[in-house]
């Protein structure tokens, strides 16, 4: 008997405002890199209506100007309309930050310290970290959540591109995917909520958002005449943005990441430098559960490891691959071929996916991974032949 299930993923646009205040946190987090690439940065965002608040530890040799910053990543994301209450120009923003404390400073400085183990750069906090990718779609990632991130991305283009004047920054996608034996057959319904402007119609809206996004954007071979289309289900959605909801750094895990498809440790991405194995050690993980599908070992793989803070070499590296291994192996094989040919400590993971550098507004939206681009190093299947070798 064939196994049937839907699972459903959801992506929001740049205008959302937990995105805002995302985009803001990596702005200052790329600020910092751009001028002092050993920056130590905790930068978190609060924006509501028309206040901006930014927070954090950061300790860096930088000259920022954190009101201009947040005004730059507002104008770019798109909210300079006039009516707009949360304006580029007119936002207020009020900045709160301090030094990074100087023990955790202590537990990442690779050097030595009392009471610290090891004279290397450690974990800048424990926790546990999450991998996972997929063959279903060519990125090697869950269908799902590729799919509406791209309903999101289509939106954006079509905004800034100025050709439906009635759009605004605001909004968020869902897809539900049919799976027959863990094979997409079919999308079962798709929702789009966007902000728009007071004057358009809702069926101009629908009919735009099915015409001109969903089936421009999703397989063809996937929608049916049963395929549901959701189309700003409340009827109207004027009020958006930090006018109408509160936004906060780095409460859009899932989005960020598989969404719900693969599982998630729970710590956040935005305004982290990479001494943050919150924000590395996912990167790490999305590295080496992509190089094990792309080398054929299995056809889904998850891997999950863990930190002390302050100490360099992960507490627990496991692999699972959901059944899917390839060619007799096992996930304990696995598992040993992972750990003979990558380096999880801290210091390794920065070095090798050269994170010292200022690419993570690249990161913000529409997902940290399964983006083609080469300052992503993290999206790299580099280790295939590697990794083949150490599984003979």
């Amino acid at each position: 008997m064939s196994k049937r299930f839907i699972f459903s993923s959801e992506s929001v646009g740049e205008g959302h405002p937990d995105k805002v205040a995302d985009t803001i946190s990596d702005a200052v987090l790329d600020a910092c890199l751009t001028q002092d690439k050993h920056s130590r940065v905790a930068c978190e965002t609060y924006v509501k209506s028309n206040l901006a608040i930014v927070g954090g530890e950061i300790t860096t040799k930088a000259k920022l100007d954190f009101v201009q910053i947040a005004r730059e990543a507002i104008r770019g994301i798109g909210y300079t309309n006039d009516d707009d209450v949360f304006h580029a120009d007119k936002v207020f923003v009020n900045v709160y930050v301090t030094q990074q404390s100087p023990d955790i400073a202590q537990g990442v400085d690779a050097k030595a310290a009392k009471g610290k183990k090891k004279a290397e750069q450690g974990a800048g906090d424990q926790g546990l970290m999450f991998g996972y990718a997929s063959d279903e779609t060519p990125e090697l990632m869950p269908a799902p959540i590729m799919f509406a991130h791209r309903l999101g991305r289509k939106l954006t283009q079509i905004r800034k591109a100025g050709k439906a004047h009635w759009l605004r920054p605001d909004a968020k996608s869902q897809v539900s995917v049919v799976y027959e034996d863990d094979v997409p057959v079919a999308i079962s319904n798709v929702v789009i909520s966007t902000q728009h402007t007071a004057d358009v119609e809702h069926k101009v809206i629908e009919q735009f958002c099915i015409e001109e996004i969903v089936k421009k954007v999703l397989p063809a071979n996937l929608l049916n005449k049963d395929t549901l289309y959701l189309i700003n289900p409340t009827g109207r959605f004027v009020t958006g943005g930090p006018q109408g909801d509160t936004g906060l750094t780095g409460r859009k895990i899932i989005v960020d990441s598989y969404g719900g498809f693969g599982r998630h440790g729970g710590g956040a991405f935005s305004g982290k430098d990479p001494s943050k194995v919150d924000r590395s050690a996912a990167y790490m993980g999305r590295y080496v559960a992509k190089n094990i599908v792309a080398a054929g070992l299995a056809k889904r793989a998850e891997i999950q490891f863990a930190y002390a803070i302050g100490y360099p070499d992960p507490v627990s590296v496991y692999v699972n691959t959901f059944g899917t291994a390839q060619g007799g192996l096992t996930d304990e094989a696995i598992t040993q071929a992972v750990e003979n040919v990558f380096s999880f400590k801290p210091a390794d993971i920065v070095s090798q996916l050269k994170l010292l550098r200022p690419i993570y507004g690249k990161t913000t939206n529409y997902g940290h991974f399964g983006k083609d681009d080469k300052d992503l190093t993290w999206e790299a299947t580099d280790k295939v032949k590697a990794l083949q070798k150490a599984v003979k």
